[in-house]
């Protein structure tokens, strides 16, 4: 029988480190508010309801560590100076990103295009005018409402294991 080793992981990993990450929020559907949150459906290829997207303020390769430094509810990591198959990415909503919405679902994106015309070095863009092409679906996440305002941040960190 056929296994993928540890270091063809990696390669994974790196592969997708190498491309644009973007984390996708969405409202999803109001009544999960009130009939409890959908399961994910291994199927989809898109948010329910998108209302943008965050491009990764991190991308690094981690392993696992009893005491590391980044603290997830799958453990605790150290970042790696070498490729392993644990990718971390780590995405924070600004003040103004999406400011008055809220978010039901995630999921983390790559290669999203946008729309060709906006400032360099933007982070955030909105569904609706500013992407082209949400990209590929790689996880999706359905959560309790998370009612964004113009005074928080919200930061989102997920580690892919490849």
């Amino acid at each position: 029988m056929a296994t993928l080793v540890t270091t063809g992981r990696a390669g994974l990993a790196a592969s997708v480190a190498a491309r644009n990450i973007f984390l996708g929020i969405g409202a999803g559907q109001t009544a999960w508010d009130a009939n409890g949150v959908d399961p994910e459906n291994i199927s989809s290829a898109a948010l329910q309801d998108p209302i943008g997207y965050r491009k990764a303020a991190q991308v690094d390769f981690v392993s696992t560590a009893a005491q590391g430094a980044i603290s997830l509810p799958s453990g605790r990591y150290d970042v790696s100076a070498t490729a392993t198959n644990l990718l971390y990415c780590k995405f924070t909503l600004d003040f103004t990103d999406a400011s008055t919405s809220t978010i039901r679902e995630t999921g983390i994106f790559l290669d999203v295009t946008t729309a060709g015309n906006l400032p360099s070095g933007q982070m955030f863009f909105d569904a609706a005018t500013e992407v082209t092409d949400s990209g590929t679906l790689y996880l999706l996440e359905h959560t309790a409402s998370i009612i964004r305002t113009p005074a928080t941040r919200e930061t989102f960190e997920f580690v892919l294991t490849f």
